[in-house]
């Protein structure tokens, strides 16, 4: 295997992980830290009840992403979950740190929309299912 076609088989996969982790850890942290995730959302104007759909969009559409499972129907819920979640709890461009939190999220998006474009790369479930 060349250079390049061994650099592109692990990127693909290793990009997955790299996007998703975020999505997964902070559903964990959710979990852990209910009443205060809940509370936060409240206070943002976000109804707390919708803490559990939340929880689940992270930590199984992490997950999914990690293992390129059903990855482009994931990836575009997670892309404008990332895009809601900027314009809601981010988008106090005079804080330096809320715009930087803001950008992140649009960048993220921007991750996941290339997996929906180009699909989930080498190691991935959904090439398993293919088959």
């Amino acid at each position: 295997m060349s250079n390049s076609k061994l650099l592109q088989s692990i990127s693909a996969p290793a990009g997955r992980v790299f996007l998703a982790t975020i999505f997964f850890m902070s559903g964990l942290n959710k979990i852990s830290g209910y009443a205060g995730t809940q509370g936060y959302m409240e206070a943002m104007g976000v109804p707390g009840i919708l803490l559990p759909l939340v929880i689940a969009l992270e930590v199984l559409g992490g997950l999914a992403i990690i293992l390129g499972f059903k990855t482009k129907h994931v990836a575009i819920a997670l892309a404008g979950f990332s895009v809601v979640s900027a314009v809601i709890f981010h988008a106090d461009f005079s804080d330096q740190m809320q715009m930087g939190m803001f950008m992140k999220n649009i960048a993220i998006a921007g991750g996941f929309l290339m997996l929906v474009a180009q699909g989930p790369g080498a190691y991935a479930l959904d090439n398993r299912l293919k088959s």
